[in-house]
């Protein structure tokens, strides 16, 4: 089976970027399931009800996030009714929805574990523990995990800590691409980030100016969209279904 997965989408550029693209690859890579990361997908920050019903109508069938998974508080309804759309796992048991989503073809089943790291980011419950928790429970081969996180350290850990017991580890959150994708002991496709969805010449989908101002002054400027063309980074991931084997993991550039 072929799995497409979208880099964070940020605002509705990315999610107009979504919408015009997705069709043609999905047919030009015979796509079976998407998913992608839409904590950025609102416009403005996080990820909105709005946002993540114009990703799901586009053709994403799965939506993972991240940090910013509840900067609105309108989310909360959406991940207690939504089994594809969900949160960091390591959020625990007491936060609102679910971090795992299982997606029936019916003769086969893929998880999806949306986890979140810890290093320079929130004090979650350790992913390293957690992810053994979830995976005693789930039965199907086919595992692919989204690790939101912000060094590649932890990241890279987790790709060796988690090969050959699941199918894929694509990391999240740093909006820049890395060109480190590889199959770990000849099973587990990994790439530290896999990107962002959203204005080409920006920083990580903010207008420019702004944040080198930023830099310059060190004035909290408010952050602004860039208006630019888009580019959608993406991550193809190839498995053998019967196994939960990655056989060929493809990183994907388009504008």
């Amino acid at each position: 089976m072929n799995i497409l997965f979208i880099g964070d989408v940020v605002g509705q550029m990315g999610c107009d970027h979504v919408r015009k693209v997705l069709p043609s690859l999905k047919k030009l890579y015979n796509i079976d399931m998407v998913i992608a990361n839409g904590e950025n997908s609102a416009q403005g920050n996080g990820i909105s009800p709005d946002s993540a019903d114009f990703l799901m109508a586009s053709g994403v069938d799965v939506i993972t996030t991240g940090n910013h998974a509840f900067r609105r508080k309108q989310m909360d309804e959406i991940y207690r009714s939504s089994d594809f759309i969900i949160r960091p796992h390591n959020y625990g048991s007491e936060c609102v929805g679910k971090g795992i989503c299982i997606y029936d073809f019916g003769s086969y089943s893929v998880a999806i574990i949306n986890m979140m790291g810890t290093l320079y980011l929130q004090n979650l419950d350790n992913p390293f523990n957690a992810i053994d928790e979830v995976l005693e429970k789930i039965e199907t081969k086919n595992i692919i995990v989204d690790f939101h996180a912000e060094a590649t350290s932890e990241k890279k850990a987790m790709g060796y800590y988690l090969a050959g017991r699941v199918s894929a580890v694509i990391g999240t959150h740093t909006h820049v691409q890395t060109a480190d994708e590889e199959i770990i002991d000849d099973f587990t496709g990994y790439i530290t980030d896999v990107g962002m969805t959203g204005p080409k010449e920006s920083v990580l989908g903010v207008d420019k100016d702004i944040i080198i101002s930023r830099f310059k002054t060190n004035y909290p400027y408010r952050f602004d969209y860039a208006q630019s063309s888009c580019i959608m980074n993406a991550t193809l991931i190839e498995i053998d279904e019967k196994l939960g084997k990655c056989n060929k993991i493809t990183r994907i550039n388009i504008e």
